[in-house]
């Protein structure tokens, strides 16, 4: 049962983990509060002892709800669509939820965790090459399964765990200069998810901690 207790989501602005948990709770109509975990400033708020309590990777997010804490975004998502009412996150077919699985963990395992802050701080003046290297490796295994699996969406005609994790994964590459468009379908896609509400208002440009400078 679902507690009545609103859910706490630590999290950075920027973070592509953070923002598909942000994208989930959207999708599902689940407000939340909000606590800002800076990456940056001093040293890194991720590396406190206190916060270590939260998320011992010392990484973010770390959601706290229903009287436990969850610190893997795609957890987060798998236990908020079997415990929250709204839009299926992953579909009912076995196989198209198996594929959205599949296109998840490319991504949050394979793609994102080469190129997040803590790797990218350990590679020093070659970290733009670095990211845009396993980015592409990423993306050129990616493209060719959307291509069998989309329709509207990653799998399908509806959003899913998928659509939740490339959205982030582009915004990613595009911060480090990849170019999208030798992608067409991850292109396709997510000009497409990037029109709908869930994935406007969580949008890094726009978040309670989005340094000013920054937001859209």
């Amino acid at each position: 049962m679902a507690s009545e207790t609103k859910p706490v989501l630590h999290g950075y602005f920027r973070s592509s983990c953070s923002w598909r948990v942000r994208i989930a709770f959207a999708l599902k109509g689940i407000e939340y509060d909000h606590v800002p975990v800076n990456l940056i400033k001093d040293g890194g708020q991720q590396l406190t002892e206190q916060y270590k309590k939260l998320n011992p990777m010392l990484q973010v997010p770390a959601v706290e709800l229903d009287g436990i804490t969850l610190s893997q975004s795609l957890a987060v998502i798998q236990y908020i669509d079997e415990t929250r009412p709204g839009p299926r996150l992953l579909p009912a077919d076995p196989k198209q939820r198996a594929q959205v699985r599949m296109i998840s963990d490319i991504i949050a395992s394979g793609i994102q965790p080469l190129q997040n802050l803590y790797v990218i701080q350990k590679i020093g003046a070659e970290k733009v090459q670095w990211a845009q290297h396993f980015i592409d490796r990423g993306f050129q295994a990616l493209e060719p399964i959307l291509k069998q699996t989309a329709g509207k969406y990653c799998v399908g005609d509806e959003i899913s765990m998928a659509d939740i994790c490339l959205v982030p994964q582009v915004y990613n590459a595009e911060r480090f200069k990849v170019d999208v468009g030798q992608y067409p379908t991850i292109k396709r896609l997510n000009q497409t998810l990037l029109e709908i509400e869930a994935f406007i208002v969580t949008n890094p440009s726009g978040q309670p901690d989005t340094p000013v400078d920054q937001r859209a």
